[in-house]
């Protein structure tokens, strides 16, 4: 999120602690109502090719983008219940093709990127002929064949240009790009927070070109501010998830748009729930493959709480809201784990005393659902403690896969990957149509710079363990400055549609030693076996 616009909220982003309450088990009594409500605005911008950047957006001085640690979950566990220390198999499926994405220096058709802001928010997702990358304040369309930038980088904000009012006049960041694979659509969505009402701005490809039409809209949340934003596509509805802040704390949001109407261009409503300050950090189930979930399933989302993770049934009915329904959380158990650093920042790089933020205090984008037919999976990651609370207390990723979620869910496998030593955290999983797994992460130690790294599994492996690690890029300096522990907030980890085989996995990473100067890469991958 952007400082400039948290004049106002830095007690409320200082309080973030209140989301150490979304890790208590309590149930939501009472149950919460659903809030329905109009997008404010919406419109059609005729072709992305065709507007024209304000490029002064990245030349404006450096900012953090501020989020203070959260206390650890209470009472908490100080051994991990699931580590994987050795590795089985070979290494994870060799690396495809590697290339730059938006970062300090990158340069495209409409000009030089220069970092201005921490930290980058990266993520990104493959569509039928195109890669859209997205960072914090600006994206790039990519051709899926030649890796060459087709589009960009322009901030983030071009696309509302014309449209009137914060999202056009606003660059505030935590954009998130999620691909519609059943429709072949883009869908992208940034807050729009510099002052109240504060507004989530979505736009929705007319095409599966990133770079034609967009129907545009503009979602108000008033006076409390939607932080985290993180959204997920569903059959019945584009389903987004935020921490809702006043001064204090205010709970988790649930909403969804409908996707029918966005699809077209026509007039659309949100319909959302709010959660008690029990919960926070949940996040929605992100479509892939071609299989659609059982008729009318409802959007499943999850976040974690003390050894166990949270599960909500979220069905939404467009024609007759007075149908549409949350129900949960269900409670499901897990090994026992500890948020690493606490919540905060620990994560050591070498050359230099600043550590690293983990974002050890939610489950990491995306939540990736996947039909097989005779079963349902989600998939999804955090990060946690490792070593002993007074010896080396490193941190690895804990993975889940979780089947049954539309009747009793269950952790069908799980573990911490945690090879060596080194800190890994800022990871991303997903499944290809076989069944095989992708995670990607980051890795430092007081003895190695930030680095992306990545392993996988087949499905016939066996249940709960990871193949051997692979290099995508092995940093060549350190994050330094004055405080600047901000990075990542999330990466992303997606799957080709087209053969639903090639996983894409970007996140960021340093080219040399200095603060605002991050880059990012992408890379893709594939098992052989899958075709």
């Amino acid at each position: 999120m952007s400082s400039r616009n948290l004049t106002g909220l830095s007690i409320a982003l200082g309080a973030v602690f209140g989301l150490a309450a979304s890790h208590q088990a309590f149930a939501e009594n009472p149950a919460p109502k659903v809030e329905v409500t109009p997008a404010v605005k919406h419109d059609t911008l005729r072709s992305l090719r065709g507007t024209m950047p304000r490029p002064e957006d990245f030349s404006k001085s450096p900012r953090i983008h501020p989020l203070h640690p959260l206390p650890p979950l209470a009472p908490g566990s100080q051994t991990d219940g699931a580590v994987q220390h050795t590795v089985t198999g070979a290494f994870a499926p060799a690396l495809g093709a590697g290339f730059e994405g938006v970062g300090q220096g990158f340069s495209g058709p409409q000009g030089t990127f220069t970092v201005n802001s921490a930290p980058p928010d990266t993520n990104g997702a493959v569509g039928a002929t195109q890669y859209l990358q997205i960072v914090n304040t600006g994206f790039a369309v990519f051709d899926k064949a030649s890796k060459a930038v087709i589009y960009g980088p322009v901030p983030s904000n071009t696309l509302w240009s014309g449209f009137g009012g914060p999202c056009e006049a606003d660059n505030d960041g935590d954009a998130v790009v999620v691909y519609d694979k059943a429709a072949n659509r883009w869908v992208v969505s940034q807050f729009a927070v510099s002052a109240t009402p504060y507004y989530q701005c979505v736009a929705v490809s007319a095409t599966s070109d990133a770079t034609g039409a967009y129907y545009r809209y503009a979602f108000s949340y008033g006076s409390v501010f939607p932080d985290y934003p993180k959204m997920g596509v569903w059959p019945d509805g584009y389903y987004e998830t935020f921490n809702m802040f006043t001064n204090t704390f205010q709970g988790a949001k649930l909403c969804a748009y409908d996707r029918t109407a966005m699809l077209s261009g026509q007039a659309a409503t949100q319909q959302c729930f709010q959660l008690s300050t029990s919960y926070g950090g949940v996040l929605p189930a992100d479509l892939d493959g071609a299989t659609a979930p059982p008729a009318g399933a409802p959007n499943y989302m999850l976040n974690f709480t003390s050894n166990s993770l949270n599960l909500w049934k979220f069905h939404v009915d467009w024609a007759n809201s007075a149908n549409t329904t949350l129900s949960g959380p269900i409670n499901i158990p897990v090994a026992a784990f500890a948020t690493a650093c606490r919540g905060g920042s620990c994560i050591p790089q070498y050359g230099t005393r600043q550590k690293l933020d983990s974002l050890g205090d939610r489950l990491m984008f995306r939540l990736a659902y996947r039909n097989f037919g005779d079963h349902e999976s989600l998939v999804v990651n955090h990060s946690v403690q490792v070593g002993a609370k007074h010896n080396n207390p490193y941190t690895g990723v804990r993975w889940y896969e979780i089947r049954s979620p539309g009747t009793t869910p269950v952790v069908y496998q799980q573990s911490t990957f945690s090879p060596d030593t080194s800190y890994r955290w800022m990871g991303s999983v997903a499944m290809d149509k076989q069944g095989n797994m992708a995670l990607g992460y980051s890795v430092s130690s007081s003895a190695l710079h930030p680095a992306i790294r990545y392993t996988g599994r087949l499905s016939t492996d066996a249940l709960s363990t990871m193949q051997a690690e692979n290099s995508i890029i092995e940093g060549q300096g350190s994050q330094s400055g004055n405080n600047l522990s901000r990075w990542g907030d999330y990466s992303a980890m997606t799957v080709d549609p087209v053969d639903d085989c090639t996983f894409w996995y970007t996140t960021e990473y340093l080219k040399s030693t200095g603060s605002f100067n991050w880059n990012t890469r992408l890379a893709s991958f594939k098992f052989p076996g899958c075709q």
